[in-house]
């Protein structure tokens, strides 16, 4: 449903669901219900100065009735956020598509603790590009190559493409060259098939028995000693990823399920405590490049990073 409020500071305004019915009499009682323990006064001069809306954009007063909207939009108050140190390069620029460099640490769209400090409102604002939107995702500890459609007219084509699985993705992470303990051997290149679901822990991923629903093929590069925190003694090896599925934490979860999971991953195979963020020990996982056949001009086009992961050593 298209907001009736525009984009502003690079942040869309908040639709809320109005219920059918209760024990509200207006509009205002039920936001006051949701959020008046939070900030009474903020609601109640919303309403006054007419910054909450429903649909059309008509201005909703103190009395407005519960059941004459549906819906109703309004910009929530943003929390300061302190500036990332880390930056967004630009891979390619046209009239319908925006390529970047996503640094790791950056979360693709705001959620959370994270608005002004996400690839999506950077984006907008630096480049007055309200209508941006991004056409996938990447984990906010993963960095690389990241389309956005800065064409609503155009858009749908390349959500087509995403939604048909044409799009081939290609990545690289960092993990040990043998399997950890416990663990078979693995012949590459390998394929691993499984099924993954989101776990009763909402930052986690898990494999559970039945039918595959991921499949990511693995491809050994090249091999080499090990990082400085274990004194260069264990051999680490750069590899190629190329999942054929996108399931959330899936390259992650499928290199941690051959004893191979991949440098400074918090989360698998073991989920480690929560801890601010260590900038000088990103997630060694990169989105290395993106190909497809370009809906508008028909031609094979392909976007590579210039990005390289901080473990990886020259071949």
């Amino acid at each position: 449903m298209q907001s009736p409020l525009p984009v502003r500071d690079g942040v869309n305004a908040t639709r809320l669901r109005l219920p059918d019915e209760g024990p509200w009499d207006t509009a205002m009682d039920y936001m006051m219900h949701r959020w008046g323990h939070i900030d009474p006064q903020g609601i109640e001069d919303r309403f006054d100065a007419g910054e909450i809306v429903g649909e059309g954009g008509a201005p909703l007063d103190r009395t407005t009735r519960l059941e004459e909207h549906t819906f109703i939009w309004y910009y929530r108050t943003l929390p300061p956020e302190t500036r990332m140190p880390v930056e967004i390069n630009i891979l390619h620029q046209d009239e319908h598509l925006l390529v970047v460099d996503k640094p790791h640490f950056l979360p693709t769209t705001p959620g959370g603790t994270y608005i002004q400090e996400s690839a999506l409102v950077r984006l907008r604002n630096q480049l007055d590009l309200p209508d941006l939107i991004p056409m996938h995702r990447l984990d906010r500890m993963t960095a690389g190559v990241l389309l956005f459609s800065t064409n609503p007219q155009t858009r749908g084509k390349y959500q087509v493409l995403f939604e048909k699985r044409q799009v081939q993705k290609e990545y690289e992470c960092v993990s040990a060259a043998a399997p950890a303990d416990g663990y078979a051997g693995v012949e590459f290149p390998a394929v691993v098939r499984n099924r993954m679901t989101k776990s009763r822990s909402y930052l986690l991923a898990e494999v559970v028995d039945g039918e595959p629903n991921t499949e990511t093929r693995i491809e050994l590069l090249r091999t080499f000693d090990g990082g400085a925190d274990d004194g260069g003694a264990a051999r680490r090896a750069l590899y190629r990823l190329e999942p054929h599925t996108g399931k959330t934490h899936q390259l992650r979860v499928h290199m941690a399920s051959l004893g191979l999971g991949i440098v400074n991953d918090a989360f698998y195979p073991k989920l480690l405590d929560k801890a601010p963020d260590d900038y000088s020990k990103p997630l060694q996982l990169l989105a290395r490049g993106i190909r497809f056949v370009d809906p508008i001009t028909k031609q094979a086009v392909e976007y590579r990073s210039r990005l390289e992961l901080s473990e990886a050593r020259p071949a």
